[in-house]
């Protein structure tokens, strides 16, 4: 039902596709999104499923409308729910910052790369951070600005956060276009762009993206420290049986939810 990584001190976990209660071919079993088939009373029921394992309150959840952007809200209690049991008139965004207890951070994915954060100062854990990166939002530099919004936030320095890429669609898997590879050079460099979209051996302008890497690197950038920064490897695209994929399944699927709390 869930990943959980080492480094990560706090409430956390990348979900699975199994577990949940959804009996719909293309969302079985734990499909944690609206508008994908299921009823939103199996949505809310694979929610409550998810958060008991995690040990969570799944009224506590924010996970809003995800729009491939670099946008991130600072957030608190006031916002619990907001997503799942909040749904009218709320906001759209990408990431989300707190340094208050009673509220769990949600992002979805498919394919899309998960990036949950947390930051100590002084041994005690102050803050944590999730983003949703989408290839927009990667080139956009999500991930970087996350970090920077905790250190401005809650004085830290990047030494003191610890970051985790989750399960997503990895290189092997991510064929895209010219125009991805055009996206990359004029907003990263064509440094970057060279490094991590690289010529498919087999079809002519073709390419195949490393969004691991791409968010890894551009991490590191941003300061983290190299043992404070995991990386789940596993492809989502490869394990259909254990990951919802866009990609596999040409977007007929359920959808997962990654979260992270400093607690109750």
């Amino acid at each position: 039902m869930l990943i959980k990584s080492k480094i990560l001190r706090s409430a956390h976990a990348f979900s699975t596709r199994e577990g949940g209660v959804s009996t719909l071919e293309h969302t079985k079993s734990l499909n944690l999104a609206f508008g994908r088939g299921d009823s939103d009373e199996v949505v809310l029921k694979n929610l409550e499923i998810f958060a008991e394992a995690v040990g969570i309150d799944p009224h506590g959840i924010i996970s809003v409308p995800q729009i491939h952007s670099d946008i991130i809200y600072k957030v608190g209690r006031a916002d619990a729910g907001e997503g799942y049991y909040k749904r009218a008139n709320i906001r759209e965004g990408d990431g989300y910052i707190t340094d208050e207890k009673g509220i769990t951070l949600g992002v979805k994915a498919a394919d899309c790369v998960p990036i949950l954060f947390e930051a100590e100062k002084g041994g005690e854990l102050i803050a944590v951070g999730a983003v949703h990166a989408g290839w927009r939002g990667t080139v956009a530099g999500i991930a970087a600005k996350c970090v920077r919004m905790l250190c401005e936030e809650y004085n830290v320095a990047p030494s003191d956060i610890r970051a985790v890429i989750g399960p997503c669609i990895h290189k092997c898997c991510y064929e895209v276009g010219e125009d991805l590879k055009m996206a990359v050079e004029q907003r990263l460099g064509k440094e970057m762009s060279d490094l991590f979209v690289v010529p498919s051996a087999d079809v002519e302008n073709k390419y195949f993206c490393d969004l691991v890497g791409l968010n890894r690197h551009l991490l590191l950038e941003a300061g983290i420290l190299p043992e404070n920064l995991d990386v789940v490897d596993l492809c989502s695209c490869c394990h259909p049986e254990l990951f919802f994929s866009h990609r596999f399944s040409n977007g007929k699927r359920g959808t997962m939810l990654n979260v992270i709390s400093l607690g109750l």
